[in-house]
């Protein structure tokens, strides 16, 4: 009885190392350093975005809004100076 409990122990850890070993032999066993590049790690690189380019237009439009923030600056300090120069 001892022997065929024994034998049947064998055999389930016979199966057990051929499954071990099969598997072991599928990994691969990483070096040191950065892996090397692969066809699908080129495939899926990142593509630089593009920058776009303002057209003349819309430049002038910035413009256009910088200069009326600036007059509109301007305009408060000239009434602000005005008010000054009343009160003292």
């Amino acid at each position: 009885m001892n022997e065929q409990l024994i034998k049947e122990i064998d055999r389930a850890i016979k199966a057990l190392q051929s499954a071990r070993v099969a598997l072991t032999a599928t990994q691969q066993k990483r070096g040191p350093g950065r892996p090397k590049k692969t066809v699908v790690a080129k495939a899926i690189a990142p593509v630089a975005a593009k920058r776009g380019v303002m057209t003349e237009e819309g430049k002038a439009r910035i413009a256009a809004a910088q200069k009326k923030r600036w007059a509109k600056i301007k305009r408060a300090a000239k009434k602000a100076a005005r008010l000054a120069e009343g009160k003292a």
